[in-house]
């Protein structure tokens, strides 16, 4: 590896908290927890994505 791309570290851990979160929302039963860190875990990603598709297009990944 050349270097460290932080960014894609922070989105790798949201992605990593959000399944916790629905595994801890399974825990307790609570469907909002659960829904709640689904939408966390889809928009995190989809940023994440969206994110080195940008920066493969500039040409900084």
């Amino acid at each position: 590896m050349k270097d460290i791309k932080w960014i894609f570290v922070i989105y790798s851990l949201g992605a990593v908290l959000s399944m916790s979160a629905i595994g801890i929302g399974v825990g307790m039963r609570s469907l909002f927890v659960v829904v709640l860190a689904i939408a966390a875990l889809i928009l995190i990603m989809g940023n994440g994505f969206k994110t080195k598709a940008r920066m493969r297009r500039e040409g900084t990944l």
